[in-house]
């Protein structure tokens, strides 16, 4: 018959306070992750009006716009097309980066909760992982900017800038003075491009002022403002390089654009 004769109790080679200290771990690391997304979909909340452009300019405003626009346009032959979009890309990539995010980050986090021993149901909860990621992505803007990096922000902006200018007829003036006042809102960018005929004589930096204008108004909260402002900052330095001349014409329709994408 086996006798005992070594008796001791398991923690006291210190593997039960390991283990309680993994617990721990874990159980901050999720509560961190959770408050972190709460944080983040509230700020996304809030910032909501920053990302909208249609419906956020109220009829008085576009009248104000468009006669500070015609205002401008009596002293110069040049052509100003204010453009403002919601986005200059739908970034699906962003959300599939937020979706492969939420997969690991959630994995981790979840780690003592998941089913590793069962292959299916755990797969299951990382697609559920991976949707509520993909999802926030797609409904809320400033979340989704958070997956969106500033060159591939940049080059969608402008891209979308050379395009905008073409399909408004900037590009077809008689002395080539047509200039794009393009706002980008998910890419927080603000873009002038003048036609070869302005831009022979005025050359890039006086426009880095117009930039500087449009954004101030916009990060203060008003599209408005910030539309005025780059405005009135683009009408003066065409006034100052292409006055107006007798027998000059109004080749491009004034107009203030707004849209979704």
């Amino acid at each position: 018959m086996a006798k005992l004769f070594f008796q001791t109790d398991w923690g006291a080679g210190g593997h039960e306070l390991a283990t309680s200290w993994r617990v721990i771990a874990v159980e901050v690391a999720l509560v961190a992750l959770v408050l972190v997304y709460a944080a983040l979909i509230v700020r996304a909340l809030v910032r909501r009006r920053w990302y909208r452009a249609q419906g956020v300019l109220t009829e008085a405003d576009l009248q104000a716009l468009h006669a500070e626009l015609a205002a401008v346009e009596r002293r110069t032959v040049g052509e100003i097309v204010p453009v403002v979009l919601e986005r200059s890309d739908a970034h699906p990539g962003a959300c599939w980066l937020a979706a492969l995010s939420f997969v690991l980050l959630g994995s981790a986090a979840f780690v003592s909760l998941l089913t590793w021993d069962r292959p299916v149901l755990l797969i299951i909860a990382q697609l559920e992982l991976g949707a509520l990621g993909y999802l926030t992505a797609r409904a809320l803007p400033d979340f989704q900017r958070l997956f969106i990096t500033e060159a591939r922000a940049k080059e969608m902006a402008e891209e979308q800038a050379f395009q905008e200018f073409h399909r408004y007829g900037l590009h077809r003036t008689e002395g080539r003075t047509g200039v794009l006042l393009f706002v980008s809102l998910l890419e927080r960018r603000a873009i002038v491009l003048a036609d070869e005929g302005i831009d022979a004589r005025v050359g890039h930096e006086p426009w880095a002022r117009t930039n500087d204008a449009v954004l101030a108004g916009i990060r203060a909260g008003s599209l408005r403002a910030g539309l005025l402002a780059g405005i009135r900052s683009a009408g003066e330095l065409l006034a100052q390089h292409f006055p107006v001349q007798e027998g000059d014409r109004n080749e491009v329709p004034d107009r203030i654009v707004i849209r979704g994408e």
